[in-house]
């Protein structure tokens, strides 16, 4: 993504939100639904838990400018997800909503999963994995997905401008092709269109 691109998506939102979405559906999420299928459909629901949990560590370490271990977790599996998760998780989160309040976070370049972008952009990149993958575990669960509007406003800002750069063919290890949305669908439904799910992605 370009510096202008970062200018004009650098909202500097607040991940709080987005965060408690994902705390509270892991409070309700049962070992018998772990082997479930997501709309990601090379995770399960423990990959993409597994997903969850590298990730908020990876993003937090983007913002306070840390160098990650050289050695990462590898590729979500349920396998490795840790037996700790339903308490461990939730304490990722908070932390990573704490590092990007600290104004320096959005300050400069960061880097997260080897990938160097100006810091502005990272910070939206962080909220809009915990939004869209906050949804794929609740669609995979049958539970119900909301987010606050400015929340989805600010994804919905930065997957337009990512699916502007890709042509809409998506972006390797981040979104598939967009999927086409009504412009007068939900909000929620056009971010994941743009991320690339089906609105009506049923388990």
């Amino acid at each position: 993504m370009s510096e202008d691109t970062a200018d004009t998506a650098a909202a500097r939102p607040d991940l709080a939100d987005a965060a408690d979405r994902v705390a509270a559906l892991v409070k309700e999420i049962g070992d018998d639904e772990l082997t479930g299928r997501t709309p990601c459909e090379a995770m399960s629901v423990g990959a993409m838990l597994d997903h969850l949990m590298g990730l908020t560590l990876a993003f937090r370490w983007a913002a306070e400018k840390t160098p990650a271990p050289q050695t990462g977790p590898g590729e979500p599996s349920a396998e490795n997800l840790d037996p700790a998760w339903r308490t461990e998780l939730p304490a990722r989160l908070d932390a990573l909503v704490t590092a990007w309040r600290d104004p320096a976070a959005w300050e400069g370049e960061a880097k997260a999963g080897g990938v160097v972008m100006p810091a502005e952009v990272m910070g939206l990149v962080a909220m809009n994995e915990l939004v869209i993958h906050g949804w794929d575990v609740a669609r995979a669960t049958g539970r119900t997905y909301v987010c606050g509007p400015e929340t989805v406003e600010a994804v919905l800002v930065f997957l337009r401008l990512s699916a502007e750069e890709s042509g809409g063919q998506g972006t390797p290890g981040l979104f598939g092709p967009v999927v086409p949305v009504p412009e007068n669908a939900p909000p929620l439904d056009r971010a994941v269109g743009l991320a690339g799910r089906y609105p009506s992605w049923r388990r």
